[in-house]
C-alpha cells in the first residue's frame, strides 16, 4: 500500500460522529418530514434580533470582519468583568477546542477526561501525541474528583472537564469544581467546556471566570446551544492574558465568520430576554420529558441542560431503537458510541416534537417488545 505519510497520531484518533441529519433520514426512508432530537441543537431559534444583524452582516461579507471580531471580544470582556486580552474567539467551540489542544500539549504529555464524556477531547488530544488518561464518572454520572486527582502524574499536561457534562448532562456541585481547580491548578491545565452551562439553574453554575488570574484555568464556551446559533459557528476561550496572546498567535486569522459575529453580539445585547424565557419553556418541557419517560420504564439521570440521557427497559439495544424511530421520522442518539448499549441521549424539542417523539419511543418500544 502507497505510503501517504499523514501525521502519525492521525491513525490513532476516531472520526467524530454526528447526530443523523434530517436531510439524511428524510432520503433514507422516503418519508416527508423529520422530527430531529438528536444533536442537542435549540430548535427555538434563531432569535429575532440575531436575524436581523444576519441579514445586516450579508452587506458586509465582501471584507475581512477585523472590527466585528473586537466588538465581540469586549461584549464577552464586559460581561464577565475581564479585559478584551483575556478573551479569544473561535469558529465553534470544536474549533476552539481543537486550538486549545495545539496550544497546550505536546507529544507524551497526559491529558484526562471523564469516561463518559465528549469525544472530541480525546482525539484532539490523541491527535498531539499526548497519551488519554480515562477517569470513570460516580454511579450519579458526577466527575470524581477524588479519582482524578488520584490519577495526575507528573506528565499531566492538562485535564478536560464538560460541565454540564455530554452525554449525560450531569453537573458537579459548583464548590466541588471550584475546590478542584484550586487544588489542582497551579500545575496542571484545566479546561472546562461550558458549552452548555446556560442552561443551568441559578445558584448551580461554579463562579470560574475569576480564578484565570491566579490559576492554569481556561474556559470554553459557545453560541450552539443556548443562542442556537448552531450553524453559524461561534466560540470563545477566556484565560490568561498570556495564554490568550498564544492562542490568537496559532489560530486562524479569523476564524469566524461575520454573519456568525453579527448574530452572537445581538444574542448577548438585544435578545437576552428572550433567550430567558426559552430556556424557561426547555427546562419545562424537560421535566415534562422525563416524567413520560419513567411512564415508559426508561430511567434517567437529572440533567442539567437542553438534553436527557435516559436507560431503556432491560432487553433493549439502544441502536436498533434508534434505527426503528427514525424509520418513523423522529431522530435521537444511541449511546453506543460512549460504551452504553442500552441508552439514548434526547434533545428537548419544541412541544410537539416532544410529544411526537414520546409516542413513537413508545410504539417501537412496545413493538419490539411483542417481537421479542
Amino acid at each position: 500500500m502507497e505510503d501517504l505519510r499523514f501525521r502519525r497520531q492521525v491513525d490513532d484518533c476516531q472520526p467524530y460522529v454526528a447526530g443523523e441529519s434530517e436531510a439524511s433520514v428524510l432520503r433514507r426512508y422516503d418519508l416527508e418530514k423529520v422530527v430531529k432530537l438528536g444533536s442537542n441543537e435549540n430548535p427555538f431559534a434563531p432569535y429575532p434580533h440575531e436575524k436581523e444583524a444576519m441579514q445586516e452582516s450579508l452587506n458586509f461579507l465582501n471584507r475581512y470582519p477585523e472590527d466585528d471580531y473586537l466588538e465581540l471580544t469586549k461584549t464577552i470582556a464586559k460581561q464577565n468583568r475581564v479585559e478584551p486580552e483575556n478573551v479569544a474567539l473561535g469558529s465553534g467551540a470544536g474549533n476552539v477546542i481543537e486550538t486549545v489542544s495545539r496550544l497546550f500539549l505536546d507529544e507524551d504529555d497526559e491529558a484526562m477526561i471523564a469516561k463518559p464524556t465528549y469525544r472530541l477531547y480525546r482525539e484532539v488530544s490523541r491527535l498531539m501525541g499526548a497519551k488519554v488518561i480515562e477517569v470513570p464518572v460516580r454511579d450519579d454520572f458526577s466527575y470524581d474528583f477524588d479519582a482524578m486527582k488520584a490519577a495526575i502524574t507528573e506528565k499531566t499536561k492538562l485535564i478536560w472537564l464538560c460541565n454540564p457534562n455530554n452525554p449525560t448532562g450531569a453537573i458537579n456541585d459548583p464548590a466541588e469544581i471550584e475546590e478542584f481547580i484550586d487544588e489542582v491548578g497551579d500545575n496542571v491545565w484545566i479546561v472546562v467546556d461550558e458549552a452548555y452551562a446556560d442552561f443551568i439553574e441559578d445558584g448551580m453554575r461554579p463562579e470560574l471566570v475569576s480564578r484565570i488570574k491566579h490559576k492554569k484555568v481556561a474556559i470554553i464556551r459557545t453560541f450552539s446551544k443556548f443562542y442556537g446559533l448552531a450553524g453559524a459557528r461561534v466560540g470563545y476561550v477566556i484565560a490568561r492574558k498570556e495564554a490568550i496572546k498564544k492562542y490568537d498567535t496559532i489560530t486562524e486569522p479569523f476564524c469566524v465568520n461575520r454573519t456568525g459575529l453579527f448574530a452572537a453580539i445581538a444574542a448577548l445585547t438585544k435578545d437576552v430576554e428572550y433567550c430567558r424565557k426559552i430556556k424557561e419553556v426547555i427546562s419545562a418541557e424537560r421535566h415534562r420529558v422525563e416524567n413520560e419517560l419513567l411512564g415508559l420504564s426508561l430511567e434517567f439521570v437529572p440533567s442539567h441542560s437542553n438534553f436527557i440521557f435516559a436507560k431503556l427497559p432491560d432487553g433493549f439495544d439502544a441502536d436498533v431503537v434508534c434505527e426503528k424511530m427514525m424509520s418513523k421520522g423522529v431522530i435521537i442518539r444511541s449511546c453506543s458510541a460512549w460504551g452504553y448499549r442500552d441508552c439514548v441521549r434526547i434533545t428537548v424539542g419544541k412541544p410537539a416534537e416532544n410529544t411526537e417523539m414520546l409516542r413513537v419511543l413508545g410504539d417501537v418500544l412496545e413493538e419490539e417488545k411483542v417481537r421479542s
